[in-house]
């Protein structure tokens, strides 16, 4: 009986092992948010307004952003100037596209969504040097209205163009604590990408042997970060007004590289 319990008590630690041995547990590249009065310059910029349904309301007007007790904030608001802006909502999203890419590895973002009518928060990642969806499009969490889930998901040719995004399946939802802060991960190999939340893994989605047309452009390039406090449109509905404003809290983002180099 000593020597079933020992062999047990032996595979939980060597399966415990083995979940971190893949990347180192310092962070090779980390975001505090703890400058005083203005996000770091040198890593992120502010989104610029667009025409799709996620950008169409982007802002760069300074109440959308702010620098609270370490934490960065992003804002959903309704717009009562529109002597400055017609829109008539605005919103806060910062990327660090051409200043900070992400190769192999585990990136970390920890954050807080608070909810309203209408409300699609998103943390995800673009290609650095090529064209949507030929490049992909890595979603590393949405979330809609109130929901006490966030969805992750991957977008490329294959699932865009082709329709192919069942095989493999391409998106998943997980439960979230809505009213807390939660860790939202990815780790992209070579031939994989898997997600995780609070550390809990919650999808894999694989580089297909036989590889289609535009299946895995992941291995291909580095990737930029967005993060962004979105507003209405086809997927999240419509906005209340009462429920504004919205904000997303950032605690922190963490990248990790892989302790070796992995094939």
């Amino acid at each position: 009986m000593k020597q079933y319990l020992w062999l047990g008590l032996f595979s939980v630690l060597l399966f415990a092992c083995s979940v971190n041995k893949q990347y180192n547990k310092r962070a090779s590249w980390e975001e505090n948010f703890n400058q005083k009065n203005s996000f770091d310059t040198k890593t992120w910029s502010k989104i610029p307004r667009g025409n799709s349904d996620w950008s169409r309301h982007m802002s760069n007007n300074d109440s959308c952003y702010a620098l609270r007790k370490g934490k960065m904030i992003l804002r959903g608001i309704t717009n009562n100037d529109f002597s400055k802006d017609t829109s008539r909502y605005l919103t806060g999203g910062i990327y660090t596209k051409s200043k900070v890419a992400f190769g192999m590895g585990r990136l970390e973002i920890r954050a807080k969504l608070n909810g309203a009518k209408g409300a699609w928060p998103a943390i995800w990642m673009l290609a650095e040097n090529s064209k949507w969806p030929d490049g992909g499009e890595i979603d590393i969490m949405e979330r809609l209205n109130f929901d006490a889930i966030a969805y992750q998901t991957i977008h490329s040719s294959y699932t865009v163009t082709l329709n192919k995004k069942d095989n493999p399946k391409s998106s998943q939802s997980a439960k979230i604590n809505p009213e807390e802060f939660n860790t939202y991960a990815v780790e992209k190999y070579p031939d994989s990408l898997v997600f995780f939340i609070n550390d809990k893994k919650t999808f894999t989605y694989p580089k297909m042997v036989n590889l289609a047309q535009g299946q895995f452009p992941f291995n291909r390039q580095n990737y930029y970060l967005l993060i962004d406090m979105q507003l209405g449109g086809s997927w999240v509905g419509k906005i209340k007004n009462e429920d504004l404003p919205v904000e997303m809290e950032i605690d922190w983002v963490r990248f990790y590289k892989f302790k070796h180099d992995v094939k």
